[in-house]
């Protein structure tokens, strides 16, 4: 008897054309579990900043209506990013802004994974600690470990070939992949 199928979809903290977290998330297709789909979800780059006057007169901006029901489709969602300023992109905050005020919360319940990167030694872990803590606001179900955050990862892609090569680092995230994998499945019974 196989596993149960989950699909998986991945929402992109970063907005740049060669950016390393992007590469990160491309690969990620090729290292999920059999049985697992990963998809990228639309980019965050076109979303306008949250303004609640905004909502009342124009409601809630076309993207974030597609990732919101991407999001509710989906067993899971993999939030890959990198850390600015020891924090959360801007960008990505925004768009966890707009899909906090979505009817029908799609990531209340949801298992969410993070992955971070960063140039930096300590890949993103800053990042990775204050979306944690926003994400309890809505009620997402983060997966604890492994924790993947990718220090150096400059060292780590081919900018050529637009993904991850360096082995101990496929290793690590398919290892991550799985486990997020069994721990949605608890949440699917």
């Amino acid at each position: 008897m196989s596993a149960q199928p989950l699909k998986f979809v991945t929402l992109l903290g970063s907005l740049r054309k060669g950016s390393f977290n992007a590469m990160v998330a491309r690969t990620l297709p090729k290292l999920a579990p059999e049985g697992v789909t990963i998809e990228a979800l639309p980019s965050i780059g076109d979303i306008p900043l949250y303004d609640a006057d905004i909502q009342q007169e124009s409601g809630f901006p076309p993207t974030i209506e597609k990732i919101a029901e991407h999001i509710r489709q989906a067993d899971g969602v993999i939030i890959v990013t990198p850390e600015y300023n020891y924090s959360v992109p801007g960008g990505l905050k925004n768009a966890i802004d707009w899909l906090s005020r979505v009817p029908e919360q799609p990531m209340a319940g949801k298992p969410v994974l993070i992955e971070t990167s960063s140039m930096g030694a300590i890949g993103g872990a800053r990042c990775q600690y204050h979306l944690r803590q926003i994400l309890v606001f809505l009620d997402a179900m983060v997966l604890n470990k492994p924790e993947f955050m990718g220090g150096v990862i400059q060292s780590k892609v081919d900018a050529q070939l637009g993904e991850v090569i360096d082995q101990s680092t496929l290793d690590h995230l398919t290892g991550q992949l799985s486990a997020f994998s069994d721990f949605t499945r608890r949440f699917k019974k």
